[in-house]
């Protein structure tokens, strides 16, 4: 491999080869591994992973997992993950979220950004309703992190106790104060998006003692975007408002986040010890996307490289040929035809 973006013998890789391999499934594990998957969102960037999460379905690894941690469109993507037909929901991002019912910029002065009304009682309701209940009575438990304000700190929470506990979490998780005014409620407390305070997910696998972590990242490696710094600005001054000290823990969180993606990386390349963790994420000549993101083409592109790229590490591919076009995937088109039933 010219570039070492991951080892292709990584021990993640290697362990989810050989439950594949075995056709393990939850309960009935041929090692001593606790696997986890993390997924992170960032809007509408979560067609990364959600892309990403389609080809570990196709290449058979949808049982591979033995907890899954997310938060924002990440947490809606392993809840969809949870209940299979991964094509269909990848969709959602061009289909439904591409629409100024979802996203309007214009409504930046006058109400919210992104209408998540419309996300949980139209798209997740009744366009492409998640099963609830798989997700309730899923033997692998879906951590969805969420940011209390008040207490300033984030929870993780899987033990969800109603399909409306588990809307709540997923509403929360995705409460992002740039975009949306105020705050939610879970559970009686204030709430927002769980990445406010921590910045990558791969850490809750971590702290819940998981000795293997695939880490799915929506942003391409490399430097930082410039525009990231004037949203880091807006973002500190909408917190801010929200209550005392929360701004100055999200710059300690944004600090932590830089200092991740190196740590990523060393851990991916050149694994050394456990707990392992291998993240994918977009390579640095992959065109990024917005959270804001509504440029459908954008979106199908992006897609497409996030499931060459999951393939290429499950099947021990050099990433670096996705570049040259001698690896390539050919997305399915094939009739749904349930939307009448809806």
């Amino acid at each position: 491999m010219s570039e070492p973006y991951w080892s292709p013998d990584h021990p993640v890789l290697e362990a989810l080869r050989a439950r594949r391999s075995r056709q393990d499934r939850s309960g009935e594990r041929g090692d001593q591994h606790r696997i986890g998957l993390t997924i992170q969102g960032g809007g509408m960037r979560g067609v990364v992973s959600a892309a990403m999460l389609t080809a570990l379905d196709d290449l058979g690894l949808a049982h591979a997992f033995d907890a899954i941690y997310g938060s924002s469109s990440g947490a809606m993507n392993g809840a969809y993950f949870l209940t299979g037909e991964g094509w269909r929901r990848l969709r959602i991002y061009w289909d439904y979220l591409t629409t100024p019912h979802f996203i309007d910029l214009k409504r930046y002065f006058r109400g919210n950004i992104l209408d998540l009304g419309y996300t949980f009682e139209t798209v997740l309701a009744q366009l492409e309703p998640l099963d609830y209940n798989a997700v309730l009575n899923s033997d692998v438990p879906l951590h969805i992190a969420i940011t209390l304000v008040d207490e300033l700190r984030t929870i993780t929470v899987s033990d969800f106790r109603s399909k409306e506990d588990l809307n709540d979490a997923l509403r929360a998780s995705a409460w992002l104060p740039i975009a949306v005014r105020g705050t939610t409620l879970f559970r009686g407390q204030r709430a927002i998006d769980g990445t406010i305070l921590t910045t990558h997910p791969h850490r809750f696998a971590l702290a819940d003692g998981c000795t293997h972590v695939l880490s799915l990242s929506t942003r391409p490696l490399g430097l930082l975007s410039p525009t990231l710094v004037l949203r880091r600005l807006i973002m500190n001054w909408k917190l801010r408002q929200l209550g005392p000290g929360l701004s100055r823990k999200h710059v300690r969180a944004g600090e932590e986040y830089r200092r991740d993606r190196m740590l990523l990386a060393a851990l991916s390349s050149s694994p050394s010890e456990p707990p392992y963790v291998v993240d994918i994420a977009p390579l640095p000549w992959m065109k990024g996307i917005k959270p804001l993101e509504m440029d459908v083409g954008r979106l199908i592109v992006a897609a497409r490289q996030a499931y060459d790229l999951m393939t290429c590490a499950i099947e021990g591919e050099d990433p670096v040929e996705l570049r040259t076009g001698r690896v390539r995937t050919i997305f399915r088109l094939t009739p749904d035809r349930g939307s009448e039933d809806r």
